[in-house]
């Protein structure tokens, strides 16, 4: 139940409390970063009920609930791993979809320089602290007090960067997640064995 709490924390926080929420903000997303983050957050969700369930069986000593309990992470381990594999094979659809919402953006502001506009390439660079797309093209740019200019100047590299260590982070929970579900289906197993044997001596 923790853990399954902890991840839904971890997708939620990804999705509203870091870089990432600003692409949210706009018309277009991400669609493959954040179907990523989703699916993780509805495997905690399902953690957290499934781990429940299993509480429950461990006191009645029921050997039906506990054979549920251990089908229900087995097909959250089987998700887990496809969500994983999805996002990594995914990454780079994601940088791209990314780049090209934030190179919109900077073109609706080239193109009007004030208003709405003005602030959503703010917040972009607030974000994400950069400036435009190179150490030329950032003039005129509302650029972010105290960043560093030209390394923080190409937010194209930032929004790459960003999104590869989000995604280094939903592995390294999933691979732990995973694990913990291994240990779950192993102690389901040998808790239902011992409650049958138990029976049957009795």
């Amino acid at each position: 139940q923790l853990a399954g709490l902890a991840v839904i924390a971890f997708g939620l926080w990804l999705r509203f409390g870091g870089p990432m929420a600003e692409f949210a903000t706009d018309k277009k997303s991400p669609e493959l970063f954040f179907m990523g983050l989703y699916v993780l957050v509805g495997a905690g969700a399902i953690m957290s009920a499934v781990g429940f369930f299993g509480c429950c069986g461990a006191a009645r000593e029921s050997q039906c609930l506990i054979g549920t309990f251990f089908a229900c992470l087995l097909v959250i381990f089987a998700g887990e791993v496809t969500a994983g594999v999805f996002a990594f094979i995914g990454k780079k659809v994601a940088i791209q979809e990314a780049q090209k919402i934030y190179e919109d953006a900077y073109e609706d502001y080239m193109k009007n320089p004030v208003g709405k506009v003005n602030s959503t390439i703010y917040r972009f660079h607030v974000a994400l602290q950069c400036c435009g797309k190179g150490n030329v093209e950032q003039a005129g740019l509302p650029c972010p007090e105290n960043i560093q200019l030209p390394k923080a100047s190409n937010c194209l590299v930032e929004i790459q960067n960003v999104i590869d260590t989000h995604l280094h982070l939903v592995g390294i929970v999933g691979i732990a997640i995973a694990s913990i579900t291994i240990f779950g289906m192993i102690f389901s197993m040998v808790l239902c064995c011992t409650i049958r044997n138990l029976r049957e001596m009795i």
